[in-house]
């Protein structure tokens, strides 16, 4: 299962790298998020998919889940959503700004 979840994690690294190249703004913050998503299943999965019981101390559970992982993401999902919401407004305002959505016309350079 980590092999599927670390070429998953992969992926979306590759395809969000692949979107923060391009020239349109509402791709790079597309890429931005897959990027982050990326990050979250990494994180996942470095904490080893492993089945147990909750942390919970009580009689008779010898095989815990370290909560850690999960702690992590939670906190990622909760910045990689404001970033996000952020990225989304400046997109937005620049967009009406400038008339354009395209980061070379954005810059000044008219060829394309």
């Amino acid at each position: 299962m980590e092999i599927i979840m670390s070429i998953l994690a992969g992926t979306l690294f590759g395809t969000g790298i692949y979107n923060l190249l391009q020239k349109q703004l509402l791709r790079i913050i597309i890429g931005t998020v897959l990027i982050s998503n990326g990050a979250h299943l990494f994180i996942l999965t470095m904490g080893e998919l492993k089945r147990g019981q909750p942390p919970i101390l009580r009689e008779g559970v010898t095989d815990y889940v370290d909560p850690l992982p999960q702690a992590l993401i939670l906190t990622s999902i909760v910045i990689s959503f404001g970033v996000t919401s952020l990225l989304l407004v400046l997109a937005y305002r620049a967009s009406k700004e400038n008339q354009t959505d395209n980061m070379d016309k954005m810059r000044g350079n008219e060829y394309e």
